[in-house]
Parts: structure tokens; sequence; C-alpha cells
């Protein structure tokens, strides 16, 4: 599969080998007069052929029928390709980066690798708007989505331990911001991208982790590991990070591994539409003129005969 090409059915292709079952019997196994040689005695027949009143039907049908079904059953599996003006409509999809800046990362020796891989998720995001929520002990809007990545960057490596001015760390607030922005800019399908050490997560972070992904949107999560904790600073909580992403419906990655959270934000506006059931939004089906094309070979089964 292509990019710009798909099958949103392709479990109709299994069809096929039963089809090519049923046209190796119908070649090989069935009699020339079907069951007439069961219904009419054998001395009956023979008289009749003798007379010339019995011809032989021809198999053709059976190879048309054959055709009919299987030009439906890929009609069924729904080629499709992507639509040219899928990515002009910009409230589809979107990305929100919702970057921990909380004393335990802010001064955990590896912010400014954080702040490289939230511009490298922009980056990732291709067309798609993009914005960064900074959070601590609440949640602020830092840059409202947007698809102008230089100022973008300039906003991200301005971010520092000093841009929250509330103290602790509640993701639940971040993820509640994401969902209200996301609610705001009617996006259809977006993705929230959690960079944390995995403190200050509760049950309300896993209920907004859940209300993202029922509301449609992708939560995914990637842990940042200190190298120089503060004091009485929480350690770094990389399973309840992957738990979080699991009730979101997204992809856990880490700041040394951030391949599948990348990979997944990478994903073109299409597949992500089809992934959130708005198929219909992306792609273009041609499954339906596969199967209108199927009527020919039927309709050549009506011809008359001499």
């Amino acid at each position: 599969m292509t990019e710009a090409f798909t099958l949103l059915r392709p479990w109709w292709l299994l069809a096929l080998p039963l089809l090519g079952l049923l046209a190796w019997r119908a070649a090989h196994r069935s009699a020339p007069l079907g069951d007439w040689v069961k219904a009419v005695e054998p001395h009956l027949m023979a008289a009749l052929a003798a007379r010339g009143a019995v011809r032989p039907g021809r198999r053709v049908g059976q190879g048309l029928l054959v055709l009919a079904a299987a030009l439906l059953a890929f009609g069924l599996a729904g080629p499709a390709r992507e639509r040219r003006d899928v990515a002009g409509f910009r409230n589809l999809d979107a990305t929100i980066i919702a970057l921990d800046l909380s004393r335990s990362v802010a001064e955990g020796g590896r912010l400014a690798e954080a702040r490289a891989l939230a511009q490298g998720l922009a980056e990732a995001a291709g067309t798609k708007a993009v914005a960064v929520i900074a959070y601590a002990g609440d949640a602020y809007l830092a840059a409202t989505p947007t698809t102008d990545r230089d100022s973008l960057s300039t906003i991200l490596f301005a971010l520092d331990g000093a841009t929250v001015p509330d103290r602790g760390s509640h993701p639940a607030r971040a993820l509640a911001l994401a969902r209200r922005t996301l609610a705001e800019g009617a996006v259809v399908t977006g993705d929230v991208v959690l960079v944390s050490d995995g403190g200050g997560l509760d049950d309300a972070a896993s209920r907004e982790a859940s209300a993202l992904r029922e509301e449609g949107h992708r939560l995914h999560t990637v842990l940042v590991t200190n190298t120089a904790l503060p004091p009485e600073a929480p350690r770094p909580d990389g399973g309840a990070l992957s738990r979080l992403a699991t009730l979101g419906g997204g992809t856990a990655g880490s700041l040394d591994a951030p391949g599948p959270v990348l990979a997944a934000i990478s994903e073109t506006v299409a597949r992500h539409l089809a992934e959130g059931g708005y198929t219909v939004l992306a792609w273009q089906d041609l499954g339906r003129w596969l199967a209108g094309l199927a009527l020919l070979p039927v309709l050549l089964l009506f011809r008359r005969s001499a």
C-alpha cells in the first residue's frame, strides 16, 4: 500500500481463494448437461440425443458468474485513494505538546533535550497545526495551534523552570486544557503528547486520558529520565506513563527512545482520520464502481442464443 492508496475493507479479499476453487470445480467437474443426466433415464437420453434434441449447455456462464463475483469482492474490499484536499482542512487534525516544567524536570538536567524533542515532534507533525502547553502546578497555553514552526521553535526554547509560576506537578490540568483547546478548534481527531517524568499522575489524569480517547483523540507519552534529581523530587515513573498512554489510545516512548511516538505523530492526516473512524473524510472509496462493473458479466448471461 502507498500513502495515496489503500483498501478500506481488505478482509473481503479472503473470498477470492473460494471463488478460485469454485471456478476450478465448475471447469473440471460439472457435466455439460447438468443434472438432466440424473433426472432422465439413460435410454431416453440416448434416444433424445440420437434425434438431435439434446444440446449440451455451454460452461461460459459459470465463468461469467465467477468473474462477476470476483469484481464484487474487489469492490467490497474498498479500494480507495486519498482525497487531494484532506490536508487543507486544518481542523481535521492537530497536535498538542504538553511539556512538564515542574521542578523535577526543569532542574533534572535534561530540560534542553526535552525541548529539543518537542521541536522534533512539531516537525514530525508535518502540515498539521501544533500547540504547546507548559505545565507544573497549573497549565498554560504557551502557543496556540499554528503551522509556523519558526515561531513555535522560539517559544519552545524560551521555556524553563520559571515559565510556570505554580509549584507542583498536575498533568491532569494540562490534559484538561488540551481537551478544551481541541474542542475550541473543532478538531476532529488530534494527538496530545505528554512529555513528563511521570510525576503527579493520578485518577484525574486517567479520567482525562480516557476522555481524550472517547472524543476521538490519542494521548502519547514521553518519559523524561532525569540525571540530577533535586532533593525530595519524585523518581521518574515510566510505568505510570505507559499505562496512561494505553488509556489514551496512544503510544509510549522515552527521551532516549522516542521513535514510536514520532512515528505516530508523523502519520498522514488521512491515516489518522481513518483510524479515528472518519474514513469518509480522508479517502474516496472506488469500490462502488468496481461493484458496478460486476453487472456487465451478469448481463451477458441474459443474451439470447440460437
